[in-house]
């Protein structure tokens, strides 16, 4: 029984000896080459800031709404639609008519879709 128990602690120590030669040290340079200047969350953001094209179907001056025809709006998670959204200021209201073509920005401000930034193209 000594004999047996000396013997497989023998193959286990053996075995862990190689398990541990065989697995590759790390080298404290091994990231070395990569470039760690690149923030996940600056990336996230520079996606998140890109702007949609979309065209007026119809402005109302008065309550400061513009209607968009517009393609899919990610950063808010909605797909191509027309719909009508609030301004984030009125000269917005005042630099577009029905028909332009647009780039714009939507997010939510304060519970409302709301356009907060607008390019005419």
């Amino acid at each position: 029984m000594k004999k047996m128990f000396a013997a497989l602690t023998a193959v286990a120590t053996v075995a862990a000896v190689a398990t541990v030669v065989s697995t590759p040290a790390l080298a404290a340079d091994d990231m070395a080459g990569m470039d760690m200047s690149a923030q996940p969350s600056a990336t996230k953001s520079a996606t998140n800031a890109a702007l949609t094209d979309a065209q007026v179907m119809h402005v109302d001056a008065a309550s400061g709404m513009v209607t968009l025809k517009h393609g899919a709006l990610e950063n808010v998670g909605m797909p191509p639609m027309t719909m009508a959204f609030k301004t984030k200021d009125t000269g917005m209201v005042k630099r577009v008519h029905e028909g332009d073509k647009v780039k714009v920005r939507v997010e939510n401000v304060g519970g409302a879709l709301t356009i907060v930034k607008l390019e005419k193209q």
